[in-house]
């Protein structure tokens, strides 16, 4: 068997500590999960350091799962092993306070010729078509208007049976 590259030595506080998360039984499954993990892969003079293939066994998790954990506890902590990485992606917004002022009024104004009222897709298409967008999403067009109910005209708006306006 390959030696380990990243071999797991835990600290006695960080031992005492990840034997408290595993112990309590409360907090996300996920985070506990991580916490026995390290306790089983510790290969400290403390710790029992199990073969990954047991670990694996054991806690009915996969072995890629243990060496991503076990390096991850290597370049960057504890923290970073035993919590979710956070969402870095950076969304960028499509509609300003004037894309969306011009996408009400539009919305409250006369449909196209041949139409009885403005449809998701015909406004986005519109929006498109006098460039205020390259592309337009008809479920980006849906989100910003349920944000601004009053671009909705009293007579279009469809109630259930149960509830009346």
């Amino acid at each position: 068997m390959p030696a380990k590259l990243y071999k797991v030595t835990l600290t006695l506080e960080e031992r005492d500590f990840l034997s408290n998360v595993a112990s309590k039984g409360q907090g996300a499954a996920q985070k506990i999960t991580h916490a026995r993990i390290l306790l089983k892969a510790d290969q400290g003079e403390n710790g029992p350091g199990w073969e990954d293939q047991l670990i694996s066994k054991t806690l009915d998790v996969s072995v890629t799962m243990i060496e991503r954990i076990r390096k991850t506890f290597i370049e960057q902590g504890l923290d970073a092993a035993l919590n979710r990485k956070k969402p870095c992606r950076i969304r960028s917004v499509k509609f300003d306070g004037e894309k969306e002022a011009y996408l009400v009024a539009l919305a409250c104004s006369q449909p196209p010729d041949g139409r009885q009222s403005w449809t998701l897709r015909l406004l986005a298409d519109k929006m498109v078509e006098l460039n205020h967008f390259a592309e337009l999403s008809y479920e980006t067009v849906r989100q910003v208007l349920k944000k601004r109910t009053q671009a909705l005209v009293k007579e279009t708006v469809v109630y259930s049976a149960g509830s009346q306006c």
